[in-house]
C-alpha cells in the first residue's frame, strides 16, 4: 500500500497554519507527480515524513478530496485520483460553453483603471513559471481568470467555473514546465488583457477558446496539441 518516501515532503516545525501548509505541500507533490496517480498514501506515514501527527495530514487530505485531487479509501488511506479522459472532455466542454462567451461579454465592462491590477495578476502567473512553482502557477492562474469572470457579476457562474477549474489539475504541467512550453501559455494572459484593453471582444473570446484547449492539449497530454478533442470539439476538430 505504501510507496517510497516523497522527496518534496520535508519535516514541518511551524504550528501556525499547519493544515494549510500541509495541504500546499501535498498539492505540490500531486501536481509534480511525486505522489503517483493510483497510489495509496496513509496519513500516519505522510505525517512521519512531515514530522507531525497524522491529524493535520488527514485534515489537509480532506481539502484535496474536495478539490478532486485524491479520494478517500476507508481504513486504507488516500489515493491520488486518476481523472478519466471522458471526464476531462466533459469538463473542457462545459468550460468552453461558459468562459469564452463570458469573457467576450465583459470586454466593455472592464474599467481602464483596473488594467494595472490585472497586469499584476498576469505577472504573477509568469513569475510562478519562471520560479518553477506549479502550485503558485495554478493558484495565480485561478485568481486571474476568476477575477475576469467577476466582471460579469454572476456569482453562480464564478462558483461553477471555480469548481470546474479545480478538477482540471493535470499532471501534464510538469513536462511542459521542464520543456519551457508552459511559459508561452502563461504569457497568453497578457495577450488576453491586450485584447480586452483594445476592446476586441471577438479576439478575446477566440483566445479563451484556445487557452482552455490547453486543458485537453498541452496540459492533459504534455504535448503541443491545443485543440480540445472529444465532446469539446466539433466533427471538423474545431471547438
Amino acid at each position: 500500500m505504501e510507496t517510497a518516501p516523497i522527496a518534496g515532503l520535508q519535516p514541518l516545525t511551524k504550528r501556525e497554519r499547519l493544515r494549510e501548509m500541509v495541504a500546499d505541500a501535498l498539492r505540490a507533490a500531486v501536481i509534480s507527480g511525486e505522489m503517483k496517480p493510483g497510489a495509496v498514501y496513509s496519513a500516519p506515514t505522510l505525517g512521519t515524513m512531515f514530522g507531525i501527527s497524522a491529524t493535520p495530514v488527514r485534515e489537509a487530505m480532506l481539502d484535496l478530496v474536495r478539490e478532486g485531487m485524491v479520494e478517500a479509501l476507508p481504513n486504507k488511506g488516500y489515493r491520488v485520483r486518476v481523472v478519466p479522459d471522458e471526464e476531462l472532455d466533459d469538463v473542457t466542454h462545459v468550460r468552453l460553453l461558459l468562459e469564452p462567451p463570458t469573457v467576450r461579454d465583459i470586454v466593455p465592462a472592464v474599467p481602464a483603471g483596473d488594467f494595472p491590477r490585472l497586469r499584476e495578476l498576469a505577472d504573477a502567473i509568469v513569475e510562478a513559471v519562471r520560479d518553477d512553482d506549479l502550485v503558485a502557477y495554478i493558484h495565480a492562474d485561478r485568481i486571474f481568470h476568476l477575477e475576469l469572470l467577476g466582471y460579469a457579476g454572476n456569482k453562480q457562474l464564478s462558483a461553477i467555473v471555480s469548481e470546474l477549474r479545480s478538477r482540471t489539475r493535470l499532471l501534464g504541467l510538469t513536462p511542459l514546465l521542464e520543456s519551457g512550453r508552459l511559459e508561452s501559455s502563461a504569457h497568453e494572459h497578457h495577450e488576453l488583457l491586450d485584447l480586452i484593453e483594445a476592446r476586441d471582444a471577438a479576439g478575446a473570446e477566440a483566445l479563451m477558446v484556445r487557452h482552455i484547449g490547453h486543458v485537453r492539449g498541452k496540459w492533459a497530454r504534455g504535448t503541443a496539441d491545443d485543440a480540445p478533442p472529444g465532446p469539446a470539439a466539433g466533427k471538423d476538430g474545431s471547438p
